[in-house]
């Protein structure tokens, strides 16, 4: 099993190209389903859950073809950037509309199959997900939406079987809680639905909205895109379309945060500052600058120490709670005393034992970790427990001095696309190695 292998100290300076977001990449993918025809993204991150999902998508029948872009991307005056990795993917001769367990369990985003197959099909069978490493995220919102919408749910033997036969009916959806899964799964449900669809309390991350805009240039109805309500007018066909992929705004952070910790400087090219709201704030005051321009963001240290800083995870356009390990890395370092809270998902610290084997000073109480800068982390062997938390060990193994080795870093692969390459490429000491004897 490969490790990461980091020897810390150097502060970064150059420039990483941001990946389109794996966030939004998914239920793109997804909506895919909708229609008979072609649906291309570009802009796709090589990343291992791309590449899950694309399996549960052969396995119903959608072709998919993978390749780079067919011409480089212009945007806003900007030089053109490299050829992107896209996907083609067709859904006109679905053979099945059953995800199996096999399948959706590697990936809870799979269950995102489920609205648009009982829209399209009038029927879907889709595994529940199961458990996740960072605390339970229930399908109910999922299910009690499509509900609304007409459609009639039956647990059974660990799947959910929803059917439509004649057809899903628009209805007014307050979700209980934001929920940016079952946003995604009502709105893609919603579109080809009978009459008008209202999702009130919806998720506002931009992945959400990354979503609403893909499905709209395949010919969806859809207004309020970007806020709480969003309306949506049925229509009897989507088609085909090419899609862009919105830029990553949690690898944007994540990089700023390694410029910050290693005291360094880099531009991100093609991230959109805007995408980050509070995080850009908080990296501000806590001694990162950010600055948008013609290519990206810059990402630079400022003078001196870092400055401790409280953070608090909250749906968008709060604090995202796929930051808080990274933001938890950047405190370690920082003069003073930061609260760091997560409010999103239970369990979500099991990165603090790890940096605490590197000399951080954490301590947790509650949904609450305590963070007390130190003068400096040390090197030492450590364990990735899941995606973010894996990237949080690889900063502070930046800052370390000495070697710091992380295993199990397949996590990373998930949701970092050439995350090695791009670092080294930024002068960091860092490689991936194989035969890990854990």
């Amino acid at each position: 099993m490969d490790r990461i292998r980091i020897q810390g100290g150097t502060p970064l300076s150059g420039t990483i190209e941001v990946s389109g977001a794996k966030n939004a990449t998914l239920p793109l993918m997804t909506a895919s389903l909708l229609t008979p025809d072609r649906l291309t993204l570009t802009n796709v991150p090589q990343l291992e859950d791309i590449r899950t999902l694309a399996r549960v998508l052969v396995e119903l029948g959608v072709t998919v073809e993978a390749g780079l872009s067919d011409l480089p991307i212009f945007k806003n005056g900007q030089r053109p950037r490299p050829r992107t990795h896209r996907l083609a993917l067709t859904a006109a001769d679905i053979v099945s509309t059953t995800a199996p367990y096999d399948l959706v369990r590697k990936m809870r985003a799979s269950v995102l199959v489920l609205g648009p197959l009982v829209a399209r099909f009038g029927e879907a069978r889709v595994s529940l997900p199961g458990g996740c490493a960072i605390g339970p995220r229930p399908v109910d919102l999922h299910l009690k939406g499509l509900k609304a919408l007409g459609a009639r749910i039956e647990l059974r033997d660990g799947y959910v079987e929803a059917s439509a036969p004649q057809g899903l009916a628009g209805a007014v959806i307050r979700l209980p809680i934001v929920s940016v899964g079952a946003t995604e799964n009502l709105l893609m449900a919603a579109t080809l639905a009978h009459g008008t669809t209202v999702i009130e309390n919806a998720a506002r991350e931009p992945e959400v909205g990354d979503l609403a805009r893909c499905l709209v240039a395949m010919g969806a109805e859809i207004e309020g895109i970007d806020t709480d309500r969003l309306l949506v007018r049925g229509v009897k066909r989507l088609h085909g379309a090419t899609y862009d992929v919105v830029p990553d705004r949690i690898e944007t952070g994540t990089y700023a945060m390694a410029a910050g910790i290693t005291g360094g400087a880099i531009e991100l090219v093609g991230a959109r500052l805007g995408l980050l709201a509070q995080p850009a704030q908080l990296m501000n005051e806590a001694g990162v600058d950010l600055n948008e321009t013609n290519e990206g963001v810059t990402a630079r240290a400022k003078n001196g120490r870092l400055h401790a800083v409280d953070a608090d995870t909250q749906p968008y356009p709060g604090f995202p709670t796929d930051l808080q390990a990274q933001f938890m890395a950047l405190m370690a370092t920082a003069d003073g005393r930061a609260v760091v809270t997560e409010n999103i998902f239970e369990n979500r610290f099991m990165h603090v034992p790890e940096l605490a084997r590197m000399g951080a000073d954490i301590s947790v109480r509650g949904s609450s970790a305590i963070v007390t800068g130190v003068d400096r982390l040390i090197g030492a062997p450590v364990m990735a427990t899941d995606l973010r938390a894996s990237v949080s060990l690889v900063l502070a193994g930046l800052a370390a001095e000495g070697t710091t080795t992380i295993s199990r870093v397949y996590h990373l692969d998930r949701g970092y696309d050439r995350l090695v390459e791009k670092l080294a490429a930024c002068g960091a000491a860092i490689e991936r190695v194989g035969d890990d004897p854990r």
